[in-house]
């Protein structure tokens, strides 16, 4: 008789993962042991959630925002949202466009697994976030990678883009600030791809969940340019923006025929998103908004940190980043696979970060830190990370 492991469909073998959570439970084991570990793996503000938000969800919860919502969210959270794009995007957004999800991940799987059928082709970037290869292979689609380099800042090449695309092209993803690497999408690549895509018989998933974490300029969404409101789904949330990782809370806006699908698929899943986390949400958009503003100047001032502590330890290189909480360190002169030397630095230096080849192939070679940590835990790390890689070399 065949063990309940040998009696799963097919398709639970194309399912990924998230290293960021592995490697956070190896961390942990050690810390159990009584070892000293710096956290720099897992991509979460060490922020905590600001208080009127937090009050916000506890009068949700005294007023009894405990029973069921509309499946979409309640009318109240999905006008908050929809005046919360509009300002960002600069046209006015239909409530009924807005879909709320527990969380971000949601949207990239409903959109996928709306958008893709068995062959389809999804264009990625590349490194990238793991979620969305993983979504595409369960979905029976084919991952088509999208090289973000180091030399261009991890920037998209709208060339490489237009070369990739072919008539089975189902779905393009773009994400900006971007996880792993920081790297953001200019105004005029966004023009670029938006005046070549928009032509075309495919959709656009814009993941848009750092856009106020930017360190220059303002943020820019291709459905923003002509054409592209009516084919983009832009996804985004309140986790990092507003340091509410653990209420699980996102959303798509995407347009109408779409939004009745993918509704369709949240009745089938998870059904609502609880009443007083909707309340909560509804203060982080529409009370005051200096706290995003203080929370990204810190993370400037630890980017500039880190950047700098990272490219003075010899045989790394380390592009500036733009926006999001990450940098990419390139640490390939030192011939190891990036797996193995996160978990050297794990084991050796007492440091948490994750190998590149978890956001791809073509993060191999790389180490994605994230620096949502204290300036003083940053500074260790830099310091117990050099004296790490000083005793690899003598090995």
């Amino acid at each position: 008789m065949k063990e309940c492991g040998e009696l799963l469909a097919g398709r639970m073998s194309r399912l990924g993962s998230e290293t960021a959570f592995e490697m956070l439970a190896a961390a942990r084991a050690l810390e159990a042991e009584g070892r000293e570990i710096i956290h720099l793996e897992i991509g979460e503000p060490d922020f905590p959630t600001p208080a009127n938000i937090i009050a916000a969800g506890i009068r949700g919860l005294e007023a009894g925002l405990t029973k069921y919502t509309p499946s979409a969210g309640t009318v109240e959270a999905r006008r908050a949202i929809a005046a919360a794009v509009g300002r960002t995007c600069g046209y006015a957004v239909d409530p009924d466009q807005v879909v709320m999800t527990a969380g971000g991940k949601p949207i990239m799987f409903y959109t996928i697994l709306a958008a893709t059928d068995s062959g389809d082709e999804v264009i990625y970037p590349n490194p990238g976030f793991p979620i969305y290869e993983s979504m595409i292979r369960f979905a029976g689609g084919v991952p088509v990678p999208l090289p973000l380099r180091e030399a261009d800042r991890f920037r998209l090449d709208v060339s490489v883009l237009k070369r990739l695309v072919t008539p089975r092209t189902k779905l393009v993803i773009i994400n900006s600030p971007q996880n792993p690497t920081g790297g953001v999408v200019t105004r005029d690549d966004l023009r670029e791809a938006a005046e070549f895509l928009r032509e075309r018989d495919l959709l656009v998933l814009s993941d848009e969940i750092y856009e106020n974490i930017l360190y220059e300029g303002e943020h820019a969404s291709i459905s923003s340019f002509p054409g592209m409101r009516e084919k983009t789904i832009i996804l985004n949330g309140f986790s990092k923006t507003y340091a509410m990782t653990g209420w699980r809370a996102g959303y798509g806006v995407m347009p109408l025929p779409l939004a009745a699908h993918i509704n369709k698929l949240v009745v089938n899943s998870t059904s609502c998103l609880a009443g007083y986390t909707q309340a909560a949400c509804i203060e982080a958009l529409t009370g005051p908004q200096e706290g995003v503003r203080e929370r990204t100047a810190e993370f400037r001032a630890r980017r500039d940190v880190i950047v700098a502590g990272l490219n003075a330890i010899p045989g790394i290189t380390c592009a500036e980043p733009d926006g999001a909480f990450y940098v990419f360190p390139n640490i390939s002169r030192y011939g190891r696979p990036s797996r193995a030397m996160a978990d050297y630095l794990l084991q050796e230096a007492g440091v948490a970060t994750l190998g590149g080849n978890a956001f791809g192939i073509y993060g191999e070679g790389y180490l994605r830190i994230s620096y949502a940590a204290s300036l003083e835990n940053i500074r260790k790390a830099i310091a117990l990370i050099e004296a790490a890689l000083g005793r690899l070399e003598h090995q």
